[in-house]
């Protein structure tokens, strides 16, 4: 119990203290927008970037859903927030490693080190892709910022700097794998999270090495993860393509745009391509059922539909191809 009010502190004092950094950052540049509103813009955008949430206060009569667009060149605000998303992604128990062990990162649980790898891979990779592929007509400081903002804020945040719809469809297609893959276990981001597909890349490589268990970081990993993370990436995926079957259908659009609507709705992101107000109330409804399925969360949802109960014989085994 100890351990766990311990815990329950260290997190509730972190997240007022790294809410109000990020919002004495933004401070100066909001209140030099908007004077003394600004305090409340900064505090505001503040809370939505470090929980995820991706909702602004933004908009006017004109545009009604700018986000971040209007900052796309501005360093402090493309920094802080993107700072916040990744604090508030990694999850808790990830923050007490590091508040604990530092920079010792050998001496981090397996679990921090998978989710930091794969977090620094899933920000990198994507950057450099819309670095070349997208922004072309940016100043060189503006085009760092808007592939790196572009990059982080899938996963699961829904801020945006850049013109979406503007984007090349295999950015977006990277895009709606960032939105599925989501943010880290204990966090306060969506999606299947980094540590399902981790452990699905690693049990991936063990097969092709023959190995029979899938390895991270010297530690084995227990085959109930590997089931685990299959388990819910078949959910997940299953949701996302089936909503963007029925809206396609129902509206007569074209797929691949509602499948980025569905990996935003599923994984609890926020981004659009611009339809969701456009779109009629069974295709509304599909989204909503969504978001609402993906915050549940896999496993309890799973575990709520066909309960929880280990099964007390099993059936005989017989051998089946695969491949």
């Amino acid at each position: 119990v100890g351990g766990i009010v311990r815990l329950t502190r260290f997190i509730v004092r972190g997240t007022f203290l790294i809410e109000l950094i990020g919002m004495i950052v933004m401070l100066p540049t909001f209140c030099g927008n908007f004077g003394i509103k600004g305090i409340w813009m900064a505090a505001f955008h503040s809370i939505s970037a470090f929980c995820n949430a991706g909702f602004d206060i933004l908009g006017t009569a004109e545009n009604k859903y700018p986000s971040l667009t209007g900052y796309i060149g501005e360093p402090t605000i493309n920094i802080a927030i993107m700072l916040l998303i990744i604090v508030g992604g990694i999850g808790f128990l990830t923050w007490d490693d590091i508040y604990t062990n530092k920079w010792h990162f050998k001496k981090y649980r397996m679990q921090s080190k998978v989710i930091l790898v794969t977090t620094a891979i899933l920000i990198i990779a994507p950057a450099v892709f819309f670095f070349f592929c997208d922004f072309t007509g940016l100043p060189l400081a503006e085009r760092i910022l808007a592939s790196l903002f572009q990059s982080v804020t899938p996963r699961t945040a829904g801020f945006n700097t850049a013109d979406l719809p503007a984007m090349t469809g295999s950015s977006k297609a990277i895009m709606i794998l960032l939105m599925l893959v989501g943010g880290s276990p204990g966090s306060t981001a969506g999606g299947m999270k980094t540590t399902t597909v981790a452990v699905l890349l690693a049990n991936m490589w063990a097969t092709f090495r023959r190995r029979e268990d899938a390895e991270f970081f010297g530690r084995r990993i227990d085959g109930s993860a590997v089931k685990n993370a299959a388990t819910i990436a078949g959910m997940y995926l299953t949701l996302f393509f089936l909503g963007a079957f029925v809206i396609a259908t129902a509206e007569q659009l074209p797929m691949s745009v509602c499948l980025y609507e569905t990996a935003s709705a599923v994984a609890t992101v926020g981004l659009t391509l611009g339809i969701t107000p456009q779109l009629g109330i069974l295709s509304q409804g599909v989204l909503i059922a969504l978001m609402f399925l993906g915050r549940v969360g896999g496993l309890t949802l799973i575990y709520a539909a066909f309960g929880s109960s280990p099964a007390h014989s099993r059936l005989p085994q017989e051998k089946i191809a695969i491949g």
